[in-house]
C-alpha cells in the first residue's frame, strides 16, 4: 500500500515498508552510538560533553542557550556541562568583541583534539564494517542517506516557520 493505503504494483506494504526503514535507522544510530560511548571511555569526556563539543565545532562559538538549543538541555544543564568542559581545559568563555555583555563558549585545542579522535575512531569501525560492500553501494548509501538528511533538514525548517 502507498501513503494513501492503495496497494502498489507488488503488493507490498508501503507502511510496513516505512516501519522497516525507521527500524533499521534507529538500530544502526544506536550501534554507533554505543560504538560512540565505548570509544569515548579512553577519553576524559561524557557523551553530553563530546555532543556538545562537536555542535561548538561545526556551528563555532555559541552562546550557553544556543547551544542549549542544539544539544536539547536546559540552560543551567548546560552552563554545569560547559564549567565541567572549563574546568577540563576544553572549552573556554570568551566575552563578544561587538557586544562584551554577551559571552561565547570557544573550543580549546584539547578540545578539538579529543573530538578529531573520536570521529575518526568512529569513521575507522565504519570503514571495518563496509569493507566488503562494493563501492559502488557505498556510494549509493552516501547519496541516499545525504538525500534523506536534506529532506529531513527541509522538513523541519518548514515545520519550525509554522509555529
Amino acid at each position: 500500500m502507498n501513503s494513501l493505503g492503495v496497494l502498489d504494483v507488488n503488493g507490498a506494504n508501503e507502511t510496513s515498508m516505512i516501519a522497516d526503514v525507521e527500524k533499521e535507522l534507529r538500530y544502526i544510530s544506536g550501534i554507533i552510538k554505543q560504538r560512540g560511548r565505548v570509544i569515548l571511555n579512553h577519553y576524559p569526556i561524557t557523551a553530553p560533553q563530546f555532543v556538545a563539543l562537536q555542535w561548538l565545532l561545526e556551528k563555532g562559538d555559541m552562546t550557553i542557550g544556543e547551544l542549549s538549543k542544539c544539544i536539547h538541555l536546559a540552560c543551567s544543564t548546560t552552563t554545569d556541562l560547559v564549567d565541567r568542559m572549563e574546568n577540563n581545559g576544553l572549552v573556554e568563555r570568551v566575552r563578544d568583541p561587538k557586544d562584551r555583555r554577551v559571552v561565547r563558549i570557544h573550543v580549546l585545542s584539547k578540545g578539538e583534539e579529543i573530538i578529531h579522535e573520536v570521529i575518526q575512531k568512529r569513521q575507522n569501525y565504519l570503514e571495518g564494517v563496509l569493507e566488503d560492500f562494493p563501492d559502488e553501494d557505498v556510494e549509493t548509501l552516501k547519496l541516499m542517506l545525504r538525500k534523506l538528511h536534506g529532506k529531513m533538514m527541509h522538513v523541519g525548517q518548514e515545520e519550525s516557520n509554522r509555529d
